[in-house]
């Protein structure tokens, strides 16, 4: 297992408070699982990720700048705990656990 830890600074939109992280996908096999919550961050958004997929540290870091620039959130945690997903599965659950949040449907 690798993880790895990423910081976006300055972002403007924050998620409305959740009484606990709301959880998007499965951990299995080509998926993954991402957990995110509103939290003090001084306005950035950091995630953590831990994967089985060893040395992809440019292409997680390219995914999740894509990612932080579609949604510029502020004060946000997320965790990844990933087993293989492409990037393309990535960015829908990241976007999945986005909308959750923000429109309160589990």
């Amino acid at each position: 297992m690798e993880t790895l830890e990423y910081r976006f600074e300055n972002g403007t939109r924050p998620l409305p408070a959740q009484p606990q992280p709301q959880v998007v996908g499965v951990v299995g096999s080509g998926n993954l699982e991402v957990l995110i919550e509103s939290a003090p961050q001084r306005g950035a958004c950091t995630i953590e990720i831990k994967t089985a997929a060893i040395g992809f540290g440019a292409t997680w870091q390219a995914v999740m700048q894509d990612f932080q620039q579609r949604w510029q959130l502020a004060d946000a945690r997320i965790a990844i705990n990933d087993m293989g997903a492409t990037p393309a599965v990535v960015s829908l659950r990241l976007d999945q656990a986005v909308e959750t949040m923000l429109t309160g449907a589990p």
